[in-house]
């Protein structure tokens, strides 16, 4: 008999402030460790105007200044994602996993192929062919970026994630190097498609690909569960 997939849940989050999410995702890989959280936990969102970096830093690709950031009230925030520099707006999906490796029995490489394989076929959903680039983790069309991965991995649990870009405004990314790469350009669903795609139009199918792709049984969820029964 075919052993049943495991149970996850997806929370979509709406439109979170950064730095919240971010503190809700430590809080999470915590109790994820204590076994306070007993189910692998997708988040679903998008952010206002932000750049992050990640561990290598970035500071030097970015290519305004930070007192012109600040008049856009647009915050720098330095993370330990793995990576470069990268912009998160509205109008771009952000998926968070708090996902279980060994549990999963994945390798971080396994696990990264997995992000970029759910994006690719949320692309591919919208009709849009995207691909995978040797250059950098992500999803490509032809030579613009579509969506980027950066994670952070604590006692063998994931967070941070992944981020495409639906409909995004594009501009901020002209003000760095993307993910610390030059003469790269960005690029979104919309302008891929040749029509307008909203957020919620991709969101749809989002657990039914995330299920697919990591092998779960995906419940959705209004709030974070208080408490799990075992998978």
């Amino acid at each position: 008999m075919a052993e049943k997939p495991q149970k996850a849940n997806l929370l979509d989050l709406g439109l979170s402030d950064y730095a919240g999410t971010y503190r809700l995702q430590q809080e999470l890989v915590a109790r994820r460790k204590s076994g306070g959280l007993n189910k692998d936990l997708f988040l679903v969102t998008e952010h206002p105007a932000t750049f992050t970096l990640g561990r290598r830093g970035g500071r030097e690709n970015l290519m305004v200044s930070e007192t012109f950031l600040q008049k856009r009230q647009i915050p720098l925030v330095h993370i330990e994602r793995g990576g470069d520099i990268t912009f998160h707006g509205q109008g771009q999906l952000v998926i968070y996993p708090i996902f279980d490796l060994r549990r999963g029995g994945l390798t971080v490489a396994d696990y990264v192929a997995c992000l970029e394989e759910v994006m690719l076929q949320l692309a591919a959903s919208q009709g849009v062919v995207a691909s995978r680039d040797k250059r950098n983790h992500g999803v490509w069309v032809g030579s613009k970026k579509l969506g980027s991965v950066g994670i952070a991995i604590r006692h063998g649990i994931s967070f941070h994630g992944l981020a495409l870009n639906v409909n995004i405004s594009l501009e901020p990314f002209s003000w760095v190097n993307p993910c610390g790469l030059t003469g790269v350009s960005m690029t979104t669903l919309s302008r891929e498609a040749g029509r307008d795609i909203q957020l919620a139009e991709v969101k749809q199918g989002v657990g039914d690909i995330i299920g697919a792709v990591f092998g779960r049984h995906i419940s959705v969820v209004s709030e974070v569960p208080e408490s799990d029964t075992v998978q």
